[in-house]
């Protein structure tokens, strides 16, 4: 049987439920509850009850409704993103086929980050394949492993040559290069503070964020408040985190002024060019070299994957500093590498542009015509330094239904620009046109662009905006997340 006991009161014994177990019969020789009682010496367990078995447990939550809600969410919203069915056809930039639930379509394109098309030039396909001829076509394994191929030992001298600088490191992506760059320095750097434009892109947001380190915001290219907030910093490390050109509103930020202040308080510079490598400058070193202060800059990081037309992201600078980001960066140190073929074309992509300004003057001119045409249109765009020609519609329904009014009916793909991308009420078509658009090709846009507002009734503008009306809620948005 089993008995239980409580002891409490005046009583010696510890204070404890117990149960004791006493076997029946009469010849038991188990001791009695009194006896055992007396035992005070003798510690009492507490028998627990054993865990119902694994079979028995409740049956699991629907886990896909909480996906589905969420996508259920961005529908609701009208910022659902969907992808168009592409095949991009090398010796026909910029058009494409689109395979549409009709067939095939021939289409142009007009929102490609392939900003000069050398992602079709003769010598970057022949360095691809036939470094894929000799290599093989995958890295083998980490840079730490087996992936310290050639090739990438190649672009990485070619590539700390472009921005003059002792040494360059190669990432998967421009994204990682920042996320992992930026963060790394950061940690290595003792009771850093980091300065971080309000427009900074999300790769350079986290980081910032995965480095630990405090952080300031200040408003977008607003000299003003970042000297105010290096003042407050007083004598402690800084960093300086930004970029060149804005990749949603195409403008560019004040770099000389930004190094007189860094020089001024002591900090460190770090510049995100992912959007002007291989379209400013002299040799395509990007913004900070056509202002002739490159060399002013600690740290600067592109992209191969935009106007050099492959893929992957890099930083260059200074030697210590680029072999501790490798010898410490977890995005570095745990990524299988480039592929050599990858490496090789963006060395031949690099050395092409390095020497030839005919894309760079080709795209300017683009540019400049769509620009004219698209005012003269009475079409709202907004005005910008670069190559960046954003036409603004804010309304994500609106914008979502002119990208599908001039794929469908005018064979002219530009990608919406939405939230998160973009703050509510400042959605957009980002066109970026390039040096393979034609004459022909920008008439037939524009044509496109003023049957589709029509259509749509969207509201045209009459004039440019100007760079100062644009709406600057993005950088405290994108910042929040």
């Amino acid at each position: 049987m089993v008995l239980e006991r409580q002891c409490h009161g005046n009583t010696q014994l510890p204070r404890c439920w117990a149960k004791l177990t006493e076997t029946d019969g009469a010849d038991s020789r188990c001791e009695t509850a009194a006896a055992l009682l007396a035992r005070r010496s003798a510690p009492l367990r507490v028998v627990k009850p054993a865990p119902e078995p694994i079979w028995k447990a409740p049956a699991p939550k629907n886990y896909t409704g909480y996906f589905d809600a969420a996508v259920a969410r961005l529908k609701a919203e009208r910022r659902y993103r969907s992808f168009v069915d592409l095949e991009r056809m090398a010796g026909s930039f910029p058009s494409a086929i689109w395979h549409s639930p009709q067939g095939p379509r021939e289409v142009t394109v007009w929102c490609s980050n392939d900003y000069l098309g050398m992602g079709q030039h003769p010598a970057v396909v022949e360095a691809m394949t036939r470094a894929a001829a000799r290599h093989g076509t995958g890295a083998g394994g980490t840079r730490n492993i087996s992936g310290t191929s050639h090739p990438i030992v190649e672009l990485e001298a070619e590539l700390a040559d472009l921005h003059g600088e002792e040494a360059a490191l190669v990432f998967t992506s421009g994204y990682v290069s920042n996320q992992t760059g930026i963060s790394t320095l950061a940690k290595l750097i003792p009771n850093c503070l980091i300065l971080s434009d309000a427009l900074n892109h999300n790769s350079m947001i986290e980081g910032v964020r995965q480095s630990g380190c405090d952080k300031v915001v200040f408003s977008h290219n607003d000299l003003a408040h970042l000297e105010e907030l290096l003042q407050a910093a007083g004598e402690r490390p800084k960093l300086i985190v930004f970029e060149s050109v804005y990749s949603m509103d195409g403008d560019v930020a004040p770099i000389r002024q930004i190094c007189d202040l860094a020089e001024r308080y002591g900090a460190m510079t770090y510049i995100d060019e992912v959007h002007a490598v291989g379209m400013y400058g002299p040799r395509g070193a990007g913004l900070a070299e056509r202002l002739g202060v490159m060399h002013r800059i600690d740290v600067i990081e592109g992209t191969l994957g935009k106007a050099f037309g492959v893929m992957g992201g890099y930083i260059a600078g200074a030697a210590s500093v680029i072999d501790a980001v490798r010898s410490y960066a977890p995005g570095f140190i745990f990524s299988t590498a480039l592929p050599p073929s990858v490496a090789a074309a963006a060395t031949a992509s690099v050395r092409h542009l390095k020497t030839s300004p005919a894309e760079r003057q080709g795209q300017q001119c683009q540019v400049a015509q769509v620009k004219d045409a698209l005012i003269r249109a009475d079409l709202p765009m907004l005005a910008t330094p670069t190559h960046i020609v954003p036409v603004m519609v804010g309304d994500a329904e609106a914008c979502k239904a002119a990208s599908d009014r001039l794929l469908e009916k005018h064979g002219i793909y530009i990608q919406p620009i939405n939230y998160p991308t973009v703050p509510r009420g400042t959605e957009r078509l980002r066109i970026t046109p390039g040096p393979l658009h034609t004459g022909a090709h920008i008439e037939a846009l524009t044509q496109a662009l003023v049957e589709t507002w029509k259509a749509l009734d969207l509201p045209f503008s009459g004039l440019a905006l100007e760079p100062q009306e644009r709406m600057q809620p993005a950088g405290k948005m994108r910042h929040s997340q």
